[in-house]
Parts: C-alpha cells; structure tokens; sequence
C-alpha cells in the first residue's frame, strides 16, 4: 500500500517523528555534555574565589588548566561552612522548604538560590570559604546580584581581622562591553582593597558607590564605572545585602 505523502496524516505523523528524535538526540547531547558542565562550573568558582584571595599580578597566573591544583594550596574546604542569614553556622544546608539537608559549602549554587523568587529569605545558604595566605587566614564570601542586563555575582575577601576587604573579583552574564562589563576588571575590583566592612563596634558599615570621585578619600564608599551606574548600584546592593549575614556571625566568632 501506497503512503499518501500528501496527506494531512502523513505531514503530522512525519512532524511527530522528526520531534522524537530531534528531542531523543538533544537529551542525549545533553546528559553527555552534564559531566563536563558539572567540572567547568567547578573550576570557574575555584578562579573566582582565587581571584578574590590572590593580589593580581598572582591571580592572573590563575588558568583552567592550573585553577584546580592552585585551589588546593590555599583553601580547604573541609574548614568552609554554611551560615544563615543570621549568622549562625548550619549542619549542613537549607532546601528550599527550610529543612537541614546534608550538603557542603562548595555544592551550595548562590547564583541558582538568588534567581528561585520562591526561596524564603530565612532559607538561603552563604557559604564561607577558609583560606590561608603568606601564613595568614583569609576569608572568602560569596555574593550575588542583579546588573543591568542579568545576574552579576563575585567574591568579597577578607583579611585576619575580619573586616578588612584584601581582595574582590566580580563577574556578570551579560553586561554592556565597555561599561557595566568593566565591574570585572582590575581597576574596579582594586577599589574595594583596604575598606572596612564594620565600625569599631563591629556593626555593619553599608558601601555606597559613587560617581563624583570621592571614593578613594572616604571609607565606605568606592568609585563607580563611568557610564555604568546602574550595574555599579547592582554591584552595591549585592555587596551590602550578602554582606550582613557574615558580619553577625564573625561578631558572634569575635565575642565567644
């Protein structure tokens, strides 16, 4: 028997099939390439915080091929943890509906908890990294934010004292070139360098980024990028808000 090619059952039948396989060939693609996902997405964390961690002329040093090795000689994540928002250390992570799941401070996805709209405040996770550098500990933070065009995210570093900024790397999604793009570079990220993210009480002191110059002869605040003041307050908002849930726990650290 003759297939009718001209057909209303042919043309559908013929679109089902070009579906299934089409959809077939693109999980397949999709669950071989997850374990090369899975590792790329590790080593690009690993240079981010080691960008934050390392002064420059080291953190440019800092390749794919080498992230992983160099990760290891200055963090241990076996000394990283998890707080909450109110500074208190957990046992493990938040899932979304507020329960303690067992989980590590490394497999925690800020970026993925900052865009679930449905994640309760209460619940979110902020990783702490350890590091030692030149002998001295340093802590590495996480943050998270929104930019102009998408998400930003980024690494604050502290010194020994936990307050004082040693190091910053900031990243973003799909900011202009040339303008809110620039958060990632050098001369931005070197402006954070020596400010304090407390008051002699040890309270919270918020960053304003600004656009008259003054950064670099006031505490607290820090230059933005010429024509990029709205990634620039991205960068602000996000710095302040992931900000304050390490301050109450490195307070409380200070006070045992």
């Amino acid at each position: 028997m003759a297939i009718n090619k001209e057909g209303n059952g042919y043309t559908f039948g013929f679109a089902i099939a070009l579906v299934v396989v089409v959809g077939t060939l693109l999980a397949s693609i999709a669950m071989w390439t997850k374990p090369f996902k899975e590792k790329n997405d590790i080593v690009k964390k690993q240079i981010s915080i080691l960008k934050a961690l390392l002064p420059q002329e080291e953190s440019d040093k800092i390749t794919r091929k080498n992230a992983q090795k160099e990760f290891v000689k200055y963090v241990d994540l076996d000394e990283a943890i998890v707080i909450n928002e109110k500074g208190e250390v957990i046992e493990g992570v938040y899932d979304k509906d507020g329960s303690v799941i067992e989980g590590k401070a490394f497999d925690v996805d800020i970026k993925q908890e900052f865009k679930d709209k449905k994640r309760d405040e209460a619940n979110r996770n902020y990783p702490l990294y350890v590091a030692q550098f030149k002998g001295e500990t340093a802590y590495v933070i996480p943050v998270v934010g929104k930019g102009l065009w998408g998400p930003i995210w980024g690494n604050i570093c502290l010194s020994s004292d936990m307050k004082t900024i040693q190091g910053a790397s900031f990243d973003h999604k799909s900011e202009t070139p040339g303008l809110g793009a620039e958060i990632k570079q050098g001369f931005f990220t070197n402006r954070w360098i020596d400010e304090e993210i407390t008051n002699e009480e040890g309270d919270f002191m918020p960053f304003e980024i600004v656009k008259d110059n003054s950064g670099s002869a006031n505490m607290s605040k820090v230059d933005g990028i010429t024509g990029g003041t709205i990634t620039s307050k991205g960068v602000e908002e996000m710095v302040n808000r992931c900000l304050k849930p390490y301050v109450a726990y490195f307070k409380n650290l200070q006070n045992k």
